[in-house]
C-alpha cells in the first residue's frame, strides 16, 4: 500500500497544488495576528514541481497566443514618473554629488548608500539604471564574409503588425508564420540521433555551435528585420533535436516568403573572435596556479603571469591574418508554415512551441540505449574543456587568464550552465520573446489572468489590504508554528477545490446570463 505522504502528494498534483510550497510568516502589525502563508515555489521544470511548471507553461502559451495575430500595434508608451520616483532620483542626484566630492571611508559608505537607493528606485518599477556605468566594447570589422550570399538591406518601417489580405469575396485575413531553423549536419545519424560513425562525427563543431547558438539566433532576427523591411516580432522556443543539437521554433507575426527566409538563413552567421583554443597549452596536471602577490594566474614552472584576457584580444587585433575561432551557421533546412488566427493549426503550433518548456534540455529526449548514452557522453567530454565565455575557467588550459580571473578557477570545472549535462551546451534562455510581441511582460499576463478570475468571482475577490499592514519573513520548516508539509498540502488542496467550485459556478452563471440576453435579443 502507498505511504500517506505519497497519497497526499498525488492529491495535490491532481488539483494543481504546488508540492514544494515556501512557508512565509505574515504578521499583522495592526492586530498582532500571525499566520503561516504558503507561496508556490514557482519552479519551471516538471521534475521539480509539476504543478508550478504547468502553470508557467500555460502562461507562456497565453503570451504566445495573444501576441501572434495582433491587428493593432501594441501600446508601449511608458507611464509618467510618479512624485515618489522623482523624489528618489533627486535624492540620488544629491547623493551622487556628495559621493564624487568625498574620499576614503566616507566615499565607500556613500557608494553603498547609492547602491541601496538604486535598488529602491528599481523596486518602484523604473526600468534600467539611473546612472549606468560606461563600458567600452571591442568592435571588429563588420565587413561581410565572402563565402556567404549577399543580403540587401531595406529601410525598416515602424510597424510590427503583418499585412492584411482581402479575398475576392471580401473576406480579410492576416496570416502569420511558424518557422523552424536547425544547425548543419556533423555526420550521418540514425533515427535515434546517434551517429553512424562516432569517430568521424564532428563533436567539436557540434559543441561550439551549441555554445554560440543564442548569438546566431540574435543575428538571424537582426538580418531578417533589415531584409524584409519591418520590425519583425517573434515568440520562440529552443529545444534539442534527437542528435542533441539545439534548434529553434519561431512564431513570427506577419508573413515573409519562404525564399526570403532561406536567403536570410543562408546569409546569417556568427563569428567568434576569441584567442585560439584548438590545442591545449597546459595538461591537467600542470594547470596554471594562482599567485596572491601578482593577483594573477602564473605558469607553474616559470612563475610568469599568463596574458590577461584583454592582452590576448590585443594580440588578436594586431594580427592581420587572424581568423575567427569558430563561425556558426544554420543548416540548409528551413521549414515555414502559414498560420491563421483561431485555426486548428494555430492551436497545434502553440502547443508544439510549449511542448518542452517544462523540461530541461536533457529531458526532451532521454537516452534509452547504450548508444544514445555514449553519444551524450562524447558530447559532454567535448564540452568539458570548451570555453563557453570570456570568463570561463577553461581559458587557463589554453594559456590565457579568463576575464575577471579569481582564485579557485580550474580548467574542466567551469560552473556555467552550458557545461552541465542538463543543458547539453546551450546556455541561453529557452524562451525568446521580442519586446513588442504583445506589449506586456510575463508578469502583466499573470496579473491579467488573476484579475479576470477575481472579477468573475465577484464577492470572493480580495479587498486590496494595505501592503504596509503586514510584515513578512521566511519561516523554516522546523519552526514550531509551521505545520507539517502534509498538513499544508491538504489545506492547499481544500482551498484549491473551494476556488475551483466557485469559479465553475461563476462561469456557469455568466454563461446563463449571456444565453438569456441572447434569447431576449432574438425575441425582440
Amino acid at each position: 500500500m502507498p505511504l500517506a505522504k505519497a497519497v497526499v502528494r498525488a492529491a495535490a498534483l491532481e488539483h494543481g497544488v504546488c508540492i514544494r510550497p515556501v512557508a512565509l510568516r505574515r504578521t499583522d502589525i495592526t492586530t498582532g495576528a500571525v499566520e503561516i502563508i504558503d507561496v508556490p515555489c514557482g519552479a519551471t521544470l516538471a521534475s521539480v514541481c509539476p504543478s508550478c511548471a504547468e502553470r508557467k507553461r500555460q502562461l507562456r502559451m497565453a503570451q504566445c497566443r495573444e501576441g501572434w495575430h495582433l491587428t493593432e500595434e501594441p501600446d508601449l508608451a511608458a507611464d509618467e514618473p510618479s512624485d515618489w520616483q522623482r523624489w528618489l532620483v533627486e535624492s540620488r542626484a544629491d547623493l551622487t554629488a556628495a559621493h564624487d566630492a568625498a574620499g576614503g571611508a566616507e566615499r565607500e559608505q556613500l557608494g553603498e548608500d547609492l547602491a541601496a537607493l538604486d535598488e529602491e528606485i528599481a523596486s518602484t518599477g523604473v526600468r534600467g539604471k539611473v546612472d549606468p556605468d560606461k563600458t567600452s566594447r571591442r568592435v571588429r570589422s563588420t565587413r561581410r564574409r565572402q563565402d556567404v550570399v549577399d543580403l540587401p538591406r531595406r529601410p525598416v518601417e515602424a510597424r510590427t503588425v503583418g499585412k492584411a489580405y482581402t479575398t475576392p469575396d471580401g473576406k480579410t485575413f492576416r496570416p502569420s508564420l511558424f518557422v523552424t531553423l536547425t544547425l548543419p549536419s556533423y555526420g550521418r545519424v540514425r533515427s535515434d540521433g546517434t551517429p553512424v560513425d562516432p569517430t568521424s562525427y564532428d563533436y567539436r563543431r557540434a559543441a561550439r555551435d551549441a555554445l554560440h547558438f543564442s548569438k546566431l539566433v540574435d543575428r538571424f532576427i537582426q538580418n531578417l528585420r533589415r531584409f524584409v523591411g519591418f520590425d519583425v516580432q517573434y515568440f520562440a522556443a529552443v529545444e534539442p533535436q534527437r542528435r542533441l543539437a539545439p534548434h529553434i521554433h519561431l512564431a513570427i507575426r506577419g508573413t515573409v516568403s519562404r525564399a526570403e527566409l532561406r536567403q536570410v538563413a543562408a546569409a546569417t552567421y556568427h563569428q567568434v573572435w576569441w584567442p585560439n583554443c584548438d590545442e591545449p597549452v597546459y595538461a591537467d596536471d600542470a594547470a596554471p596556479a594562482w599567485d596572491d602577490e601578482q593577483q594573477a594566474y602564473v605558469d607553474a614552472e616559470t612563475g610568469v603571469a599568463l596574458p590577461t584576457w584583454d592582452d590576448a584580444l590585443d594580440d588578436l587585433d594586431a594580427d592581420d591574418d587572424a581568423e575567427p575561432v569558430h563561425v556558426a551557421r544554420f543548416g540548409v533546412q528551413v521549414d515555414a508554415k502559414g498560420v491563421l488566427v483561431g485555426s486548428a493549426d494555430a492551436r497545434r503550433c502553440i502547443g508544439y512551441l510549449a511542448k518542452y518548456l517544462n523540461k530541461s534540455a536533457h529531458e526532451c529526449h532521454e537516452p534509452a540505449s547504450d548508444a544514445e548514452r555514449a553519444h551524450v557522453d562524447r558530447l559532454m567530454d567535448e564540452l568539458r574543456y570548451e570555453p563557453c565565455s570570456p570568463a570561463c575557467a577553461n581559458w587557463l588550459r589554453y594559456g590565457v587568464q579568463p576575464k575577471n580571473a579569481r582564485d579557485g578557477m580550474r580548467p574542466g570545472h567551469c560552473k556555467a550552465k552550458a557545461h552541465r549535462r542538463t543543458h547539453l551546451g546551450y546556455g541561453g534562455r529557452r524562451v525568446l520573446v521580442s519586446r513588442k510581441w504583445s506589449g506586456k511582460s510575463l508578469a502583466d499576463h499573470k496579473h491579467e489572468r488573476r484579475a479576470w478570475v477575481l472579477d468573475l468571482l465577484g464577492e470572493m475577490a480580495d479587498q486590496g489590504d494595505d501592503p504596509n499592514r503586514y510584515v513578512w519573513e521566511h519561516a523554516a520548516p522546523s519552526d514550531p508554528d509551521v505545520p507539517s508539509i502534509s498538513h499544508r498540502l491538504l489545506r492547499a488542496v481544500s482551498e484549491r477545490v473551494r476556488w475551483r467550485n466557485a469559479l465553475d459556478a461563476a462561469r456557469a452563471a455568466a454563461d446563463g446570463q449571456y444565453e438569456n440576453s441572447a434569447t431576449r435579443g432574438r425575441a425582440a
